[in-house]
């Protein structure tokens, strides 16, 4: 009997895990960047403009369903503040309306170093003018080229962002089919 009952829970318990789910794969020229899949979150940008940070509730045929959650503080009876989950919003979205996907993970934040650059750069040429104008003896020519070449790398750098993925020519959403048709 317990021979019996073991065998019907790893077969039971084999069969819950096996349990296939479409998934969709970000990859650049042909190499799988990140994949995403039913419970997971995903932070898009689409056609339209609609930026949304949701989990992925279900991957069917060419659509992706979303769920974005609402989380706020709420107040207790005894006074205190909790966080709770206060309501959700169900999105559904063809892929083909996805214009740029959040790339999962940590980076280096470019835009922050580029300002800062672009900052720095712009303080060295202000300060070298005022310098000029004021002592020409102490003026340093160099300087006030470093300062426009910090300015200018800032600059570039600034405007460079390399946490988003727009979908076109150099990434691609791939939607994998994993489950069995169902009306076959």
């Amino acid at each position: 009997m317990k021979i019996f009952l073991l065998f019907i829970c790893v077969f039971i318990s084999g069969k819950l895990l096996a349990q296939p789910s479409d998934f969709l794969l970000l990859k650049k020229h042909d190499k799988t960047i990140a994949s995403f899949y039913r419970g997971t979150n995903i932070s898009i940008i689409t056609t339209s403009g609609v930026g949304l940070t949701a989990e992925i509730r279900s991957i069917k045929n060419d659509s992706i369903f979303l769920t974005q959650y609402i989380v706020r503080r709420t107040p207790t009876d005894i006074g205190e503040e909790i966080i709770d989950t206060t309501g959700s919003y169900p999105y559904q979205f063809s892929f083909n309306e996805i214009k740029s996907v959040v790339l999962p993970g940590r980076h280096f934040n470019l835009f922050s170093s580029g300002a800062s650059l672009f900052g720095g750069g712009v303080v060295l040429v202000v300060v070298s003018g005022v310098i000029y104008v004021a002592d020409r003896d102490n003026f340093s020519p160099a300087l006030m080229i470093a300062g426009g070449v910090l300015a200018t790398a800032g600059y570039f750098l600034a405007r460079k962002d390399n946490t988003t993925a727009m979908l076109g020519k150099k990434y691609k959403l791939v939607y994998v089919e994993a489950t069995a048709n169902q009306n076959q």
